[in-house]
């Protein structure tokens, strides 16, 4: 692994749970002390994301949600730069053989600044999310 890539990962920024129902969800979390921190609705998708202590989960509404064991869609990894990491992740992907879901850094209106990210595909078909908060 390149040490550079290793620098660039600080923890986990995130757990991605998608919810058929988002009132519950939150009504659910906010019972053991989360609050939601960022809330967004872009054309009809409640996001919220709720955060106690270091532990943050993004829900989404999702009419896909499984609803089962192994619910939890992504795992996101916080990078101090989506930009100097991506071509490092798709080296190792290439390499060792995972997958790459997408082909170029994407960004998405959260928080402050919004957020840069993109997503490999684990061994067990979980999503693993690079994200990084625009400072």
């Amino acid at each position: 692994m390149p040490r550079n890539l290793l620098e660039n990962i600080t923890g986990i920024q995130h757990i991605g749970l998608p919810t058929l129902d988002m009132d519950a969800t939150v009504k659910f979390y906010s019972f053991w002390g989360f609050k939601v921190c960022e809330s967004k609705n872009n054309a009809g998708n409640k996001c919220n994301f709720l955060r106690k202590g270091d532990c943050t989960i993004e829900t989404y509404q999702d009419k896909a949600a499984v609803r089962a064991w192994g619910a939890i869609q992504h795992i996101a990894l916080d990078i101090k730069n989506a930009d100097q990491a991506f071509p490092l992740v798709k080296e190792i992907c290439q390499k060792e053989g995972y997958k790459m879901i997408d082909d170029h850094v994407m960004s998405l209106p959260f928080w402050e600044k919004g957020i840069r990210y993109f997503n490999i595909e684990g061994p067990n078909h979980e999503v693993l999310e690079f994200c990084e908060v625009v400072q």
